[in-house]
């Protein structure tokens, strides 16, 4: 057994707390350099971005709150807003991960830049603070004087301050560790100082009410901090960042996620699993083993993502969560955090091979592979397509995760113990393990090949066991070899092939993992699945992104072997053809990481003959009722369209637009909208609303030139689409009107809508 932490802390010359046991240790990131293949590719185009970004312009609002003139303009999007300084934090950690990935004195450079323009910040601010945050200071004070106005992501009027102030202190430990940057810490131990002088009067049942709101992994950073300087204060101020409404649950084995914004519950998550490796508290490690395999076995896709429109769902309940806002890429960029140090603990296959699912899926494919903008999400809805951030004007929660997971990925390639190098993922990469005097270069042509070769240079002989990585989506038992030579091992997928030997100058392992067609039906519909190959989901192109949303195919068989009617396509080794089995027409499918600039689709209806006619007739009926409506149609709003909505006289109160699925919707929390619309003012008319058929517990009253005409209530009526109410209008209310004012109000407490379409009709006779 070895100990976690004990590397960094020691070569920063702390005194570290005593840590629990673990069975390995990640290797530092600088031990690892990339070599050619996707990854490094995607990392390069990474960094071409990171450079050229502008430090001055992320610290622009850094400067301001401190009343420094700022010296540059600042960025548009999500910097302009609630969480500005967020960006900074994440482009502070993305600099110090580049220079330790590439060396490239560049980046150490602006990581130093930036740690010198927050130290003077701090220091104009006078307490310890360090913000960008627009009023951010006004609502901290109300923080410390016990003032709370909470809610899910608003403390105090401001988006998640506490959320933006982790990402500020990440980047300044980052910095730490990466680029041994002393000043960096000291301004983080200023940040920390400040947030327990701002907390330190709240009582117990505050502090937990204030945690209601988004704080991202500030327990995890308050922790770090205790790691790196052995000052206890840190340690108690990470476990008051304990929100036990989420975590006092998990510790009993409860699944509370469904209905919980996913990416606010991982990073509490990371933080009470670093906090079990440097304090020890058995129920820390046990919340995060059970968070980990609930969100992996139960709640995940099969791209290893998870999340539709940012939530939590009932678990095993997927199929009908195929949206255009499914799997935010936040989430699983925590995942893989947690992950690693989970993998440290108990060494066990299932992480690596969901760290490889995730990262080749998820990671990888949210990155444009023309200029390396970053996905919020990867849409899952049949048929829909990527979208990506721009370079200076979105700076989304997703683009600051992004600025850093393609400059990270050599941190989970090898693992070590004592006596023990762990190689997990198929990378070509370079790996110098200075304290055994061992360099390993691994070339592969993963995943085009199951075949890699690994070569050793060693300083003198050096006896160790070497574990390679048989994944549980092994088609079979995977061959090694060591200069040559067959070895005998025990490999059965999901394990890991120990070969121990002295290792020699020039030694030569080459493994062969067979790799293989298969499907990943969802958990609860056993017709719908994803085709892998290897770790690799495929998917299909089904169309042009600015063309109209296309019939995705289904496929024809009950044959599920994969191999029996998908054929690999000639000169493209992950490309597969079905051959007479689509239907409208056959698919080619390629790996999802690589689809871009185009519709696809990745889970599959699997149908009989019979079922496929019933679809076709479903479908031309649907046809027919669409075309019986536009003939019918007075009037229409375009919900969320501004020319439409102001010339069908929008008003109201707390009202607010969003898309889902591809389609816009407007409610209003406490509050009411209203549209003028036409009628005909001698006929029977309707007015037809769209609903979204997930919604959980909306009431609301549909009134009509003040008349209520119906009462609403929206929960969950049909999960997972859209659905459409019509509500017949009194004659009374348009005899000789040529337009009458719908309005959709709130109950007390509650929401009026959201409502996704809105049109007048005359009534069918």
């Amino acid at each position: 057994m070895i100990t976690l932490g004990l590397t960094l802390v020691a070569a920063l010359g702390a005194n570290p707390p005593a840590a629990a046991p673990a069975n390995a240790a990640a290797f530092p990131l600088g031990a690892v350099r990339l070599l050619d293949g996707p990854f490094k590719r995607a990392m390069d185009r990474d960094i071409a971005y990171l450079l050229r970004l502008e430090p001055d312009r992320l610290l622009s609002g850094f400067r301001r709150e401190a009343g420094l003139e700022p010296k540059a303009e600042v960025y548009g999007g999500w910097e302009t807003q609630g969480v500005a300084g967020h960006s900074l934090g994440h482009y502070l950690s993305a600099c110090s991960l580049a220079w330790a990935s590439t060396g490239d004195d560049r980046f150490a450079g602006r990581a130093a830049y930036i740690v010198d323009e927050l130290a003077a910040c701090q220091t104009a601010n006078g307490n310890g603070y360090v913000g960008a945050i627009p009023k951010g200071k006004d609502a901290f004070a109300a923080v410390e004087r016990g003032e709370l106005q909470v809610k899910s992501f608003e403390l105090n009027g401001i988006w998640v301050p506490w959320y933006t102030e982790h990402k500020v202190m990440a980047g300044l430990l980052d910095a730490h560790a990466y680029t041994g940057s002393e000043k960096a810490l000291a301004v983080a131990r200023g940040l920390a100082d400040w947030i327990e002088s701002v907390t330190k009067g709240l009582s117990g049942e505050q502090f937990e009410a204030m945690l209601a709101c988004e704080h991202g992994g500030i327990n995890e950073s308050l922790a770090e901090l205790y790691g790196r300087t052995g000052d206890e204060r840190y340690l108690a101020l990470s476990r008051r960042f304990h929100h036990k409404a989420v975590l006092g649950p998990l510790s009993q084995g409860i699944d509370c996620l469904p209905g919980l914004h996913a990416n606010t519950q991982i990073p509490k998550i990371t933080g009470v699993a670093r906090r079990y490796e440097l304090a020890g508290a058995m129920e820390d490690r046990a919340i995060a083993s059970f968070f980990w395999d609930r969100v992996v076995q139960h709640h995940s896709y099969a791209t290893g993502g998870h999340s539709e429109r940012e939530h939590f769902g009932p678990p095993d309940q997927l199929s009908g969560r195929l949206g255009t806002d499914t799997t935010e890429t936040c989430n699983t960029y925590n995942m893989l955090k947690l992950t690693k140090h989970l993998f440290c603990w108990d060494t066990a296959c299932e992480k690596a091979d969901f760290y490889e699912r995730a990262l080749y899926n998820h990671i990888l494919g949210s990155q444009n592979p023309e200029d390396g903008m970053m996905c919020y999400f990867i849409p899952l809805k049949p048929g829909h397509f990527k979208t990506y951030s721009t370079p200076f004007d979105s700076f989304w929660c997703c683009t600051g995760t992004g600025m850093e997971n393609h400059v990270r990925y050599g941190e989970a390639i090898y693992f070590h113990g004592e006596d023990s190098l762990y190689v997990n993922l198929w990378i070509p990469s370079e790996l110098s393990w200075e304290e055994s005097g061992v360099a390993v270069r691994q070339e592969t042509a993963f995943p085009e090949t199951g075949e890699t070769r690994l070569r050793f240079s060693c300083r003198k002989p050096v006896e160790l066991t070497l574990f390679l990585r048989s994944p549980g989506w092994a088609a079979g038992l995977p061959t090694a070899q060591v200069n040559g030579e067959k070895c005998a091992h025990s490999a059965h997928p999901g394990g890991y092939a120990a070969i121990r030997r002295t290792w020699h100058d020039g030694d030569v392992v080459n493994y062969t993992i067979p790799m293989a067609l298969r499907l990943e039906a969802m958990p609860d519909n056993p017709d719908r699945a994803a085709v892998l190959y290897g770790p690799l989901v495929l998917a299909a192109g089904v169309g042009p992104i600015d063309g109209p949303e296309p019939q995705v195919p289904v496929l024809l068989t009950e044959n599920r072997d994969p191999g029996a009617w998908l054929k690999p396509v000639e000169g493209n080794p992950l490309a597969f053809q079905t051959k007479g089995v689509g239907r409208p027409h056959d698919v080619e499918l390629t790996p999802l990481y690589a689809m871009h600039g185009q519709r696809y689709n990745v889970y599959w209806d699997f149908l009989t003959e019979d079922a496929w006619q019933q679809r076709e007739a479903e479908r031309a009926a649907e046809e027919a009722r669409l075309k019986d409506l536009d003939a019918r149609t007075v009037d229409t709003v375009v919900i969320g369209d501004k020319a439409s909505e102001e010339a069908h006289n929008l008003k109201g109160e707390n009202t607010a637009t969003g898309p889902h699925q591809g389609r816009v919707w407007r409610h209003a929390p406490n509050g009411w909208f209203s549209y003028g619309l036409k009628v005909l003012p001698a006929a029977p008319m309707e007015i037809l609303c769209t609903y979204w058929g997930g919604e959980n517990q909306r009431a609301f009253d549909v009134l009509v030139d003040d008349e209520k005409i119906a009462e609403q209530r929206l929960h969950n009526d049909k999960p997972g689409e859209f659905f459409e109410l019509a509500y017949p209008l009194p004659l009374e209310l348009t005899r000789g009107k040529e337009s009458v004012t719908v309005t959709f109000k709130a109950h007390p407490d509650n929401i009026a809508g959201g409502v996704f379409g809105l049109r007048t009709l005359r009534a069918k006779e």
